[in-house]
Formats: structure tokens, C-alpha cells, sequence
């Protein structure tokens, strides 16, 4: 049976729903950002209880296909900015298409009409935030960084990162202590 949750971004959130499930006495074959894939059906009481507990911490259980799959789009962005060690070099559009079996249009209407943002404007939101990561991190140089986001050029790196913060990443560099958003908040 696959459960489909919203705001599940990160490995922490993984691991809470992991444990609740555990809780319930619930087997689960696969915990992944947005999805769980569990072993046996869950009687309404169950459902309800996990329904409730991912609540307390901020998570939602859906059940709305659009809005599950406006939580996929999502947890494919995140998946691939935030825990990819770098992105596909084919167009972006191909790849939603490609992972979500369907049409990009649908998505990307569907997408705009609910969250009321573009696709391209949520990716991007999460690019910067990733850039704004490992400028902290100081490991790598922002041609690294450009080269690392598919970025076609560091100009065009900045360009964005200007538009979106106000900052060039240089100068973004020298603040450091900026507050960076956490990826459930972008």
C-alpha cells in the first residue's frame, strides 16, 4: 500500500515517519521523500493514528491525487537539488516528464494553479538556497558550485542568485551569517 505524505523533505522526516510507523506496529517496504510503501493495509484506526501523529510533527497524510502529485513535483526538485551530487545534464522538463509519467504542460499548469508559482520559479528558489548551502560550506568555488547546479555559465549563476537574494554570491560569501531558509519553508 503507498501512502503519499506531504512536507516530507529531508532524511529527518524519514526518519520520524519510520518511527511512527514502527509505532503502529506498521512494516514498510520503502520510506522515501513523499512516499511510503508499506507492507500491509492500514485499518481506518491506524491510518487516523499516523494521520495524527505526522501532524504533531508538521507533516500531512494525503490523499488527493493532485495533491499528491504536486508533492511529487516537489520532492523531485528537492530530491534532485538538495541530494544529488549533480543534476542531470538533459533539460529539466524532459526529466519531471520522464519521472512522473506525464505530460510537462499538465504538470506545469496543474503545478502553477495550486501553489500559485511556477515550476521554474520553485526550482530555482531551491537552487539559490543550495548555492547559498555550499557557499556556507566553503568547499567548493562558485565555478564549482555553477558548474555543480548546471548552471550554463557563472555569470548566469550570479545573474539568478542577484535576482532572487539581492546579492552577488561574492558578496553573499562575505556575509556567511545570512539566515538561510530551510527547505520545508522555500
Amino acid at each position: 500500500m503507498i501512502l503519499y505524505i506531504k512536507y516530507m523533505v529531508s532524511n529527518r522526516c524519514k526518519m520520524l515517519v519510520k518511527s511512527e510507523l514502527k509505532k503502529l506496529g506498521v512494516h514498510y517496504i520503502l520510506v522515501d521523500l513523499g512516499v511510503v510503501d508499506v507492507m500491509e493495509t492500514l485499518s481506518t484506526e491506524q491510518r487516523e493514528q499516523f494521520r495524527l501523529a505526522l501532524r504533531k510533527s508538521g507533516l500531512e497524510l494525503m490523499d488527493d491525487k493532485k495533491a499528491v502529485l504536486i508533492e511529487k513535483i516537489k520532492n523531485v526538485i528537492i530530491e534532485l537539488v538538495h541530494h544529488s551530487d549533480e543534476l542531470p545534464k538533459v533539460n529539466f522538463s524532459d526529466y519531471l516528464s520522464e519521472k512522473l509519467h506525464y505530460d510537462y504542460t499538465y504538470l506545469s499548469n496543474l503545478f502553477s494553479e495550486v501553489q500559485g508559482i511556477t515550476i521554474e520559479k520553485f526550482s530555482i528558489a531551491h537552487k539559490i538556497e543550495r548555492v547559498k548551502e555550499l557557499i556556507i560550506y566553503n568547499e567548493l568555488s562558485i565555478t564549482e558550485i555553477a558548474w555543480k547546479l548546471n548552471y550554463s555559465s557563472v555569470a548566469h549563476l550570479s545573474n539568478q542568485f542577484k535576482k532572487v537574494t539581492g546579492l552577488s554570491p561574492s558578496h553573499f560569501k562575505k556575509l556567511k551569517g545570512e539566515r538561510r531558509i530551510p527547505v520545508e519553508e522555500i
